[in-house]
């Protein structure tokens, strides 16, 4: 119902911005105007919508907490002589049969005459709010379009109103990303304090051994948890390598060839279809790689090993026999596969942003096509594109679940691309997942991770960002 009223709210906005725009333009012709007619439509729009679409916001978001207020205060007495957890899934019940629903569990005896006198109740309290907030939304809007329709005169400052309404709005919107950025690195800071107060930040980041579990038996390694998060670190830079030498050299080639060889035809089927890739599910990706290139890789690496076995490389060919469908190659080639389209845009937005005048230079000296790409094109983009580089390796290191579905859990310390390793951000997912205890070190564990994690790829935009602006100021 609230995507109808948005949809009639704005076909009643639109229609209150035209016939302002018409009632300026017919006003303008006996006096001059300070703002132009469309200036005077966009105001009008502003004072229908916005007090309705805000008021339908609020009877959308806090509609339901009223309707349970409601029901609880006047909920007949074997319902008050519940616990608050039952009293609450009793609402909740009662909620769901009055929007014609099926309740969640069974209730019993007077409960159940109960549930029926609720439900019916539970759907006029609904009616009742509904319709509450539609009124006073149609209200909102016909007052405010009155409002705005008296000051459609010639000498109203609609222009200064709008540019004003517009300028507090990004301005908001600022203030709203900033606001969550803080608040992010607020609940890191604090939850991560709070974790290291329990485990020697030296032991985390310096610690060979991750097995946050609880053991059974006290002579389990994990029997007080050990945090050591360097296996992740490894996992994580592992994977994030292979996934650049996969993505690095592809994405960099196929831009220099958008740019520079491909003409406007070929330019105009090859692009779209390279960035399709870009708009795959990462989800897609994991099953790629755990039904295709996992048992794909181990076919080979198995196949070259039994070819070696007893032979002079007898002990390499019995580890590629072991090999199995999850490891670190599988997640990284995958991962590279997802960030081709990536670094390729941004490259070849780049190698077109370096002037024409340097190429024409180039020409005019002798030099070939391939000679000025390699000695002028390349060094004057290379900035940039480096910039490219450094954004794709955060996103590398960010990526979850094609490492969970193709690389494995295991926490190992290695650098051996055929064996299974795990990473930071699956740690994290591992460590959140389900009902979790915010007061034990292995559930914290994740913040702690969480804000590694955050100051590394911090650093990289920050140094992306920088390699880019100095490209920008030389080039622009």
């Amino acid at each position: 119902m609230l995507l109808i009223y948005l949809l009639v709210l704005a076909a009643f906005s639109t229609a209150v911005f035209v016939l302002a725009r018409r009632a300026a333009r017919r006003r303008a012709t006996v006096a001059k105007a300070h703002s132009a007619a469309g200036y005077h439509g966009a105001w009008a729009l502003i004072w229908a919508a916005v007090p309705a679409l805000i008021i339908l916001i609020l009877a959308s978001t806090f509609d339901a907490r009223i309707e349970r207020a409601v029901l609880i205060a006047s909920a007949p007495e074997a319902v008050q002589a519940l616990d608050a957890p039952r009293r609450a899934a009793f609402i909740e019940d009662a909620r769901i049969v009055g929007a014609g629903g099926m309740p969640r569990q069974i209730w019993t005896g007077d409960l159940s005459t109960a549930l029926q006198e609720e439900a019916a109740r539970a759907s006029r309290v609904d009616g009742a709010l509904a319709w509450g907030g539609l009124i006073a939304a149609i209200l909102a809007a016909l007052i405010g379009a009155g409002l705005a329709w008296r000051q459609t005169r010639p000498e109203f400052r609609a222009r200064n109103r709008v540019e004003t309404f517009v300028g507090v709005t990004l301005f908001a919107c600022s203030v709203v990303a900033i606001l969550t950025t803080i608040g992010i690195v607020a609940s890191l800071l604090f939850e991560s304090l709070r974790f290291f107060q329990m485990v020697p930040i030296t032991e985390f980041l310096f610690g060979t051994q991750w097995s946050p579990q609880i053991a059974i038996r006290a002579d389990q390694v994990g029997s007080t948890g050990a945090f050591g998060a360097v296996p992740l670190f490894v996992g994580t830079f592992l994977i994030m390598i292979i996934a650049m030498i996969v993505a690095g050299p592809i994405g960099l080639f196929s831009a220099i060839y958008l740019a520079e060889y491909a003409g406007p035809k070929r330019r105009a089927v090859i692009k779209p279809v390279l960035e399709i890739l870009a708009g795959v599910p990462t989800v897609v990706y994991g099953f790629f790689a755990a039904l295709t290139v996992g048992p794909s890789f181990r076919a080979f690496f198995n196949w070259m090993g039994a070819q070696l076995v007893g032979g002079p490389l007898d002990g390499l060919g019995q580890h590629l026999l072991l090999v199995q469908n999850q490891m670190a190659l599988v997640a990284g080639a995958v991962m590279g596969i997802m960030l081709i389209p990536f670094v390729s845009s941004l490259s070849d937005d780049i190698i077109n942003a370096v002037p024409q005048s340097l190429r024409d230079g180039s020409y005019a000296m002798g030099a070939t096509k391939s000679e000025t790409i390699k000695r002028v094109v390349l060094p004057a983009a290379l900035p940039g594109i480096a910039g490219a580089f450094l954004l794709a390796v955060s996103r590398a290191i960010g990526e979850t679940m094609i490492v969970t579905m193709a690389a494995g859990l295991a926490a190992r310390t290695t650098l051996n691309p055929l064996e299974t390793v795990t990473t930071v951000t699956v740690q994290i997912v591992t460590l959140l997942t389900g009902d979790q205890e915010f007061n034990s070190a292995k559930t914290l564990a994740a913040f702690g991770l969480g804000l590694t994690l955050f100051v590394v790829t911090l650093i990289l935009n920050f140094a992306a960002q920088r390699i880019v602006q100095t490209y920008r100021e030389q080039y622009d």
